[in-house]
């Protein structure tokens, strides 16, 4: 169970700090219409996203020793976890309210290999999806910066 927990925050680690989170004044709005959830097509969209990105990590030889063993109702309770990671991430209207990268990741030994494969079927998983350049090239040099308080721990 450890490791489901431990790889439900390497998950969202995936698209941690994606996009600032948006708390402002009434004139921001503006700005919140064009937040990249709302270019990434809003909620529907990263749920979608979410499904196909798991279904991804669950079958990648590399990385399924981390969903062993999962219920049905633990597999529904991570795809929520991710969607509203992601959501709130991203600068929409979902509350995520896990533990700390570090804390969640520390005793998974998740490695560079690990790392990888994970990026790369998010890769896969934005391409399937059409998502246009600059939204995954915001995606993925966002989660760049999250490698130090996941790989190695």
């Amino acid at each position: 169970m450890k490791k489901f927990w431990g790889f439900l925050y390497f998950t969202l680690a995936s698209f941690a700090a994606i996009a600032p989170v948006y708390f402002g004044p009434p004139q921001a709005f503006a700005q919140q219409q064009n937040s990249l959830y709302h270019r990434l097509g809003g909620y529907d969209a990263i749920a979608a996203v979410t499904d196909d990105f798991i279904a991804r990590l669950v079958g990648d030889a590399q990385l399924k020793r981390f969903f062993g063993g999962l219920s049905v109702d633990s597999e529904k309770r991570l795809r929520q976890h991710v969607v509203d990671f992601l959501c709130h991430a991203t600068g929409g209207p979902c509350l995520y309210t896990g533990r700390d990268m570090k804390t969640a990741h520390t005793g998974l030994n998740i490695t560079e290999d690990d790392w990888n494969a994970s990026v790369k079927d998010l890769i896969a998983t934005l391409d399937k999806f059409k998502v246009a350049d600059k939204e995954k090239n915001e995606v993925l040099g966002a989660i760049s910066g999250l490698k130090s308080d996941i790989v190695g721990r």
